[in-house]
């Protein structure tokens, strides 16, 4: 069938500053280039010719964004389409939203047209070599998921059917080894040789060959990725079997300690006790009535996953680190029979940023992104998809590291990323269950296409050994959206329980897994397997979104978003019914592709086809091919000590504050939500400057109590260059002195580790076996901790010809801990932020008893020295002794500010805990530099007890040095001056006294000393040796993320916050209410319904559509004021499963409806405005007298949309692109202004903190609405209360501070920040306590709902 194809010109796809910021790349190609300009263009396809109605009416519905320039259309044309072959997740989106406004449309794609303007000469045409054309191509698009060409009419291409290739054999029959060898290469499938014999054997047994759907299969479910053979392996070393495996000594440490651990190593995630919670869910019971939010009371478990995803995010790091947060995500979904992703880590360790007075950057293969490419791209990937998702990421880190150390070049030109988390799962659904013949096979989620190809086996090599295509092919693209479609299917599943009427499962699922390395070819049998049984699929029934696929990209391609399920037909024969009833309600694509089968046999069977793609014993695929062993030696790496002579205090000051791994992570915090779901106590911004410096997150079990979980991560990479044991037990500490932020219990800590190294190597498989070992089968047991899920990538060297030589960087052994612990009351977690008011002292409690080994450290790096021997923890019970006296001394009190040492040493620790509390420290060092122990040499802890005149000054200087330096174990605790006495008696009491110090006093406005307030001092000897302004300090510490924003976001805004960064004149947040927020106070407006509220619930609709992820803390907020909440989908308007005529109140809530596509909450909107019935229904409701209706985020630009057909909103905005270019989730300050708005009543005025979490918050009355007309009802206001365009006060922009809007007669308010997600003072990253009630209140904003309940009275 042939389309119509029609073109729809669009708005202007590149802003001023992101075309100055592509010129500089673009004139280093050619000299010639002097401008760029590019738009966007929208290609409608239909099976019919569009009437004008119809092509008026889509013409509509593309506009958006900003209208493009009037000169956009001159230059040279360079088009960038998606990838000829797919359909790009934006086009099924638009689709998605054509479709539910009545238009007939096959398909629409953009395309963006570049105008490229060259500068002629004198007496010439300026032009361009097709090399230079290249090049410039290069820059502006991705070659892994877009095709460029030079005209427009080739972009119709996109609508090409592809063929297929067909289906293959390998002659192993005749051709034996050598064939499958050959194939081996040619389709990247990484076999090792013990793999290509036992195939060939298995085959001629068979007496056939092998399809390359079948190998592709094998390879990717066998690859080390998958089947971890190196960790199954048998060791010998040095001539010495070992008698465990790497594995072996990991499940050890389950073996030893057991205690509070559900599940561990045999599913997607592993589970620990969790709590008992109040669970708040709207079961789908009835396919013909919508849902009602209800508590109820439950056990929810808590799972834990931590993933790296390192070989995609090298290739292309956006969607390298897109998709493995994505994947991750899945984990936490498909664990058990179903269960909820809640919160989310990251990390990343890359090799240099930029070059240094020390060392110049090395070279790389030149498909690999460079280490600024992965931390300006790759961040901003994860955070996206976490973003558009709904998870909040609340923890992680980055190290950045290259250096030669003893005649091996280290560093991480193949990075690490890491993507980790934590959710829940019902208590009694945490097992699979073992499925019977005739189950019906699903997959849920999205379409199929050729993307991730041979992922597997491709992570599974050295970077830069395969072919460029062949990593191309092994990078895979995300949709978040659409994953969240799927996971909102999940939910529905699961909250039917395990057996709700005592006659079958209520949960139509009885097992599932998410789809990951090696697509549908490794789920689907891995489903089956684990439940002893066999399978018959048909190829056909696999969605596909993209033409042209062979049947091994088919069954192999690593399409990301989806699930393999089976379902529970057999015992339940309404189960399909129900679960297709969940997917259609949320529009999540389902297919039910193959049958359970009792035989153990695997068919992937395409009728017509003369040999089955697949045809062959389970046991062939998964049988355990012939175990590896490794026989290796180890190799001793020494390196002379640190030679600190002359090293200038300041310098080494200055150097290590803007080291990467040391400085402020804003940059990678700030792009990320942090408050989605509602449930978010700790995250990484601290006080009342929100400075990014909490190692430890900490999260609610539910909406009511203040049980909770905690997560921190832990690693010392370096280390491991010299000393790999030591490095990994200094990992697995750190992890714990960070979660000891929060009351955590040590016998409920559970880790994750993720084992990195580049095995094959010389020394590094021992060094691997040596540092599992320390861990597994020493310190953990010592510890009585356990590692119940963890990951390998042991492939961790890149490789690259370049100038006729071979270069290479080998990684050192990286063993990354994330550590998780359910606690019981989260309300006793420590911040690093100091107390500013009172007269304290800081206590350094020092694990390394005063050695001050240097090598590995982040001076030493800075100075190009590796050192000599590193720091290490050298007995276990110092941590347990550590856990035990702070937990005494929080039940205590006495503890006002905890943060541990590691990178950066004393100083950087002691630093980060001033610029949060923005209160002077003056250190003394006197106690840290002692030659003795000062216990045995009879030195005290006070007094003046050194012999100065015996030591020489640049001795003095050195040990001074190591002592602020160091990056041993420990911790900084801040403590009143006036118990500090009684606070080292504890330690004594525990055993820690000997090495722990009284370091230093902090300087508060209000201490009668005025030297050093606003500074940072070192005093030794009874002298100042080092003084910085604490402003200046931080401006320093603040100096990577200024730089790296200034490249990645508008620079303007980047300057701006950076100007912003330790500003002395900054009071910091604050609370200002003009109303008493006490529920029982009689200035609440909503008391005299106390007692109504019980009695009388008006009905409000909790609107989603697809994409929204606000709405269960929105429908919390609204019961709590007294209202019974609906979960009204889109769909259950369009069906007439709900009609708002029912409702007294609708609010539109926070997510990426659409995933944005159109612009933020425009698609939302035009499904509505352009769907007659829909249309007529939203009227009707608006034009009601007694309703009324509150649009928060995307719903806000949603309402904004909806203007035209709101009484009184004819002069709202539309809300666009933020003036920073970048989502921004931030605490920022409000200010309510007094309004008609229904929900502001009484709170005008009044000044404090809220969650912001937008990309498109700006108010652009340039392309709607009226700014002298528009009714504000909230708007950002600096720290001294001033309304503000200044960013980041302002985080979007808008004129005036502009953030809400409202109707004359208050029924209707649209705002862009996020109330619903700070209802409770524990779910605020900072708010002043004592003016709202304390931690165990509701939030000054809960007023918002009550106001609603009072005006429905």
């Amino acid at each position: 069938m042939s389309l119509h194809i029609r073109p729809f010109e669009g708005g202007n796809a590149l802003s001023d500053f992101r075309v100055q910021q592509l010129l500089p790349r673009l004139t280093a190609i050619s000299e010639h280039i002097k401008g760029l300009s590019a738009r966007y263009v929208h290609l409608a396809a239909t099976e019919q010719p569009l009437s004008d109605t119809q092509a008026s009416t889509l013409a509509a519905l593309l506009t958006y964004g900003e209208p493009a320039h009037l000169n956009q259309n001159k230059g040279e044309l360079l088009v960038v389409t998606p990838r000829f072959g797919t359909v790009s997740p934006w086009a099924s989106k638009a689709t998605d939203i054509a479709h539910n406004c009545g238009l007939s449309i096959k398909r629409i794609e953009r395309i963006t047209e570049f105008h490229i303007q060259l500068k002629d000469g004198l007496l010439s045409k300026a032009t361009l070599s097709t090399d230079q054309w290249a090049a410039v191509a290069d820059v502006l698009h991705d070659r892994m998921t877009e095709s460029v060409m030079r005209t427009r009419d080739e972009a119709l291409h996109l609508f090409t059917e592809l063929q297929a290739a067909p289906m293959e054999q390998v002659d192993v029959l005749t051709g034996g080894k050598a064939a499958l060898e050959d194939a081996n290469k040619r389709w990247g499938l990484a076999l090792a040789d013990d793999e290509i014999d036992y195939l060939v054997n298995a085959f001629v047994q068979l007496k056939r060959n092998p399809t390359d759907v079948e190998l592709m299969m094998f390879a990717q479910a066998n690859s080390e990725h998958c089947r971890h053979k190196i960790f199954n392996a048998e060791f010998t070393i040095d001539g010495q079997a070992q008698s465990h495996s790497l594995f072996g000594m990991i499940r050890h440490t389950h073996q030893t300690s057991p205690q509070h651990t559900v599940v561990a190593y045999s599913d997607n995630a592993s589970i620990m006790e969790g709590h008992a919670v109040e669970r708040f869910v709207a079961p789908f019971n009835d396919a013909s009535s919508t849902p009602r939010y209800e508590t109820s009371h439950a056990t929810h478990h808590v799972l834990m996953k931590v993933e790296t995803h390192n070989h995609p995010t090298a290739i292309s790091p956006y969607p390298g680190a897109s998709t493995g947060n994505g994947g991750e995500i899945r984990d936490e979904g498909a664990t058990g029979r179903g269960s909820k992703p809640k919160a989310g880590l990251s990390g990343f360790t890359v090799s240099k940023l930029w070059d240094t007075p020390h060392a110049k950057r090395l070279g790389r293969p030149a498909h690999m992104a460079s280490p600024l490419q992965i931390m300006t791209e790759g961040p901003l990937g994860g955070a996206a998809f976490n973003n558009e998702f709904g998870r909040p990421n609340l923890a992680g880190y980055f190290r950045e590291y290259e250096q030669e150390v003893a005649g091996v070049q280290r560093g991480y030109h193949k990075p690490i990323m890491i993507a980790g988390g934590l959710g829940v799962i019902d208590s009694e659904q945490t097992h699979k269950i073992e499925f019977p013949a005739g189950t019906m096979l699903i997959q849920l989620g999205g379409p199929g296409m050729r993307i991730g190809m041979g992922g597997g086996a491709a992570s599974s090599m050295a970077s830069g050994t395969n072919a460029a295509e062949l990593d191309f092919d092994s990078v895979q693209r995300g949709n978040p959206e659409i994953e969240r479609r799927a996971q909102e299917v999940i939910n529905h599943c699961w909250v039917q329980g395990k057996n709700p009427n005592g006659n079958g499962n209520g949960n139509p699922i009885l097992a599932i897994h998410d789809v990951g390395a090696g697509g549908l070819s490794n789920a689907f049998p891995e489903l089956t397997n684990d439940a002893g049984r066999g399978a018959r699929f048909d190829l056909r029934k696999v969605p596909l979104e993209e033409s042209g696929l062979a049947p091994k990209e088919i069954w192999s391609n690593e399409s990301q978003e989806r699930y393999v399920l089976a379902l529970n037909n057999v015992a339940d024969p309404q189960a399909f019914e129900q679960f297709k009833a969940f997917c259609e309600r949320e529009r999540c694509p389902f297919a039910v592709v193959g049958i359970a089968t009792e035989e153990r046999h695997l068919v992937l069977a395409d009728e017509g086809a003369a040999v089955q793609p697949v045809d062959m014993p389970m046991n062939v695929l998964l049988g355990k091919p012939p175990k590896m062993h490794r026989d290796v030696q180890r190799v001793q790496r020494t390196s002379p000590p640190i030679d600190l002579t002359g090293v200038d205090l300041q310098q080494a000051v200055i150097n290590v504050l803007s080291h990467p791994t040391v400085a402020s992570k804003r940059f990678l915090v700030t792009i990320g939500d942090r408050a989605v779901g509602g449930l978010t106590h700790r995250d990484q911004m601290v006080g009342p400057w929100q400075v990014p410096v909490a190692d430890c997150a900490v999260t609610l079990a539910d909406f009511k109590g203040f049980a909770g979980e905690a997560m921190s991560m832990g690693e010392r990479t370096p280390l491991a260059a010299l000393d790999a044991p030591a490095s990994g037990r200094m990992a697995v500490a750190e992890a714990i002195t960070n979660l000891l932020a929060a009351p955590i219990d040590l016998p409920r800590v559970k880790l994750s580790a993720n084992w990195m190294a580049a095995c094959g190597e010389a020394g590094e498989d021992a060094a691997l076996y040596d540092t599992v070992k320390a861990v597994g089968l020493e310190l953990c047991p010592a510890l009585g901790i356990s590692i119940p899920v963890g990951k390998d990538s042991l492939s961790m060297r890149t490789q690259w010809q370049e100038d006729g030589k071979t270069h290479k960087v080998t990684s050192p052994v990286s063993l990354i801990v994330s550590a998780f612990a359910s606690i019981a009351d989260v309300r006793g977690t420590l911040t690093p932020q100091l107390n500013a008011t009172e007269d304290t002292t800081l206590v350094l409690i020092d694990l390394g008893k005063g050695q001050r080994r240097m090598a590995g450290s982040i001076l030493g790096q800075v100075l190009n020295q590796a050192g000599d021997v590193v720091p290490d923890l050298d007995d276990a019970q110092d941590v347990v002794q550590l856990v035990n006296a702070i937990n005494t001394l929080r039940a205590q009190g006495k503890i006002l500010a905890y943060h541990d040492r590691s990178d950066g040493g004393l100083m950087a620790t002691v630093c980060e805990m001033a610029f949060a509390g923005q209160v002077g420290v003056a250190l003394n060092v006197d106690m840290l530099i002692t030659e003795g122990d000062g216990i045995t040499d009879s030195k005290a802890e006070y007094g003046d007890t050194k012999n100065w005149t015996a030591q020489v000054s640049a001795r003095r200087e050195e040990l001074t040095l190591k002592a602020l330096f160091n990056e041993e174990l420990g911790v900084v605790l801040q403590v009143r001056t006036a118990e500090r006495n009684e606070v080292m008696q504890t330690l004594r009491e525990h055993g820690l006294s000997k090495h722990s110090h009284f370091v230093g006093k902090t300087r508060p406005q209000s201490s009668a000393i005025d030297k050093g307030k606003g500074e940072v001092s070192v005093w030794r000897d009874a002298k100042e040796v080092f003084a910085a302004k604490l402003s200046d300090l931080h401006q320093v510490w603040d100096s990577v993320s200024w730089q790296i924003c200034q490249q990645r976001d508008n620079p303007a805004c980047a300057d701006s916050e950076h100007a912003q960064a330790g500003n002395p004149t900054d009071p910091g947040m604050h609370v200002h209410l003009t109303f008493n927020p006490s529920d029982n106070d009689s200035d609440n407006p909503a008391a005299a319904f106390t007692t109504a509220m019980h009695t009388s619930k008006p009905k409000v609709a909790i609107l989603r559509e697809q994409g929204v992820n606000s709405h269960v803390e929105m429908a919390y907020a609204f019961t709590q004021a007294g209202f019974d909440a609906y979960d009204v989908h889109m769909t259950d308007l369009q069906t007439g499963r709900a009609k708002l005529q029912d409702f007294k109140g609708m609010v539109a809530c926070g997510g990426f409806s659409y995933g944005d596509t159109l612009g933020a909450g425009i698609g939302w909107a035009r499904s509505i405005t352009f769907n007659p019935v829909l249309s007529e229904q939203f009227q009707q409701f608006f034009a009601r007298q007694d309703t009324f209706g509150l649009g928060v985020c995307n719903g806000c630009q949603m309402f904004a949309e909806l203007a035209n057909i709101i009484p009184g909103a004819e002069h709202w905005p539309r809300f666009t692109t933020n003036q920073s270019e970048r989502f921004e989730a931030r605490l920022s300050m409000v200010e309510v202004l007094d309004s008609p708005s229904l929900f502001l009543q009484g709170m005008g005025g009044s000044r404090l903190p809220i969650a912001v979490a937008h990309g498109e918050g700006f108010a652009n009355f340039s392309q709607r609405g009226n700014a002298a007309k528009v009714l504000p009802a909230m708007r950002f206001v600096d720290n001294h209360g001033a309304a503000t365009t200044t960013y980041p006060f302002n985080p979007n922009g808008s004129e005036g501070g502009l953030t809400a809007v409202t109707t004359a007669d208050g029924r209707f308010t649209a705002m862009m920040p996020h109330p619903e997600r700070v209802f409770r003072n524990i779910q605020m990253s900072w708010t002043d306590l004592e003016a709202t009630g304390g931690q165990d209140a509701f939030s000054p904003w809960m007023r918002i709902w009550r106001n609603a309940r009072k005006w429905v009275g």
